[in-house]
């Protein structure tokens, strides 16, 4: 398991209290923290239970069976060169980022099948370590917090989707979703990988940078008219977007907006990170996007409004070495 944040430590949990070999690949206080204690998880109705897994340095580790890349889109670049270590001639690598993924175009049929997603890595470099053959896509859906290091809160759901970038239902697949059934996972496997991909994205596209820039959670954004008009405004940006590259939206752009808001009081990543003063997801949430609309010959006003204003908010945290949170005057 690489990375062992949020969703790290709770996939990674789970599947080690269900007696998968879990070893976590992190760093600092959290590396610390779960070789002195385990993994702690705080599930959704309250229960607390410690994985007792190991946690190391990738050359550390050595070659594992399956390696979960649970880390935000833009660590990856700094991130694949060390991961060799890691890989056995066949190991899998899943990729659990949000957002348009770096092998997006990997083996899709038609006038972009092989091109490179610059937005999500720059210079190809994960494209260089990480081979296109490994890769099997992923869609995370539940939420869950690192609440102190080695502590992982669940806040809700249970459901990871797989897919192959080429849509067979491979052994190698089933295998994976095997296990994180076992685990108490949700595990549905798709054959259109790309499509469940655009879905999760079409919501993080708005809600994300919306939230950081308003501090709002997702009930907030959903409840008030402007934003929920600016949130069907850039979806609707998204989905031409989409359909030109081939991408099936199969749900209406008001029922994304209400999954939203069912989703209650939650923060959004994005903003949680603006709280605790940690580099944005950016690129592979509104980047990409509109890398694909000016490669599909989009205009996408909205998606480029809200993009220009979350990536100021990112240029003056980062200057300032600062995180931005309300609190009571």
């Amino acid at each position: 398991m690489v990375g062992a944040g949020a969703i790290g430590g709770f996939l990674g949990a789970r599947l080690s209290l269900a007696g998968n070999a879990v070893t976590f690949i992190a760093r600092g206080a959290n590396l610390a923290a779960i070789r002195e204690g385990g993994m702690r998880l705080i599930e959704a109705d309250g229960e607390e239970r410690v994985a007792d897994a190991a946690a190391a340095s990738a050359a550390e580790a050595g070659p594992h069976d399956l390696v979960l890349l649970a880390v935000k889109a833009h660590q990856v670049p700094d991130l694949a060169p060390q991961l060799s270590p890691l890989f056995g001639p066949d190991t899998p690598v899943v990729t659990l980022q949000n957002g348009v993924p770096w092998w997006f175009f990997h083996n899709l049929t038609g006038p972009y099948e092989g091109l490179v997603v610059r937005s999500v890595d720059p210079d190809g470099s994960i494209a260089d370590h990480i081979e296109s053959r490994r890769v099997i896509g992923a869609v995370v859906y539940p939420a869950s917090e690192l609440v102190a290091p080695g502590v992982v809160k669940v806040i809700e759901g249970n459901r990871f989707t797989l897919g192959e970038p080429d849509g067979e239902r491979s052994a190698r697949i089933e295998a994976i979703a095997e296990a994180f059934t076992g685990a108490g996972f949700r595990a549905p496997v798709s054959t259109d990988i790309r499509s469940e991909i655009w879905l999760k994205l079409w919501g993080n596209l708005v809600f994300n940078p919306v939230s950081a820039l308003t501090h709002a959670t997702l009930e907030e954004i959903c409840a008030f008219e402007p934003t929920r008009t600016l949130a069907a405004t850039v979806m609707g940006e998204a989905k031409e977007v989409a359909e030109k590259l081939g991408v099936r939206v199969r749900v209406s752009i008001e029922k994304r907006i209400a999954g939203a808001a069912a989703v209650g009081a939650h923060k959004t990543s994005m903003l949680q990170d603006v709280e605790a003063g940690r580099a944005l997801e950016l690129e592979a949430l509104t980047g990409a996007v509109v890398e694909l609309a000016r490669l599909t010959r989009t205009p996408t006003p909205a998606i480029d409004a809200v993009r220009a204003c979350a990536a100021l908010l990112a240029r003056t945290l980062g200057a300032a070495g600062g995180r931005l949170r309300i609190e009571p005057a």
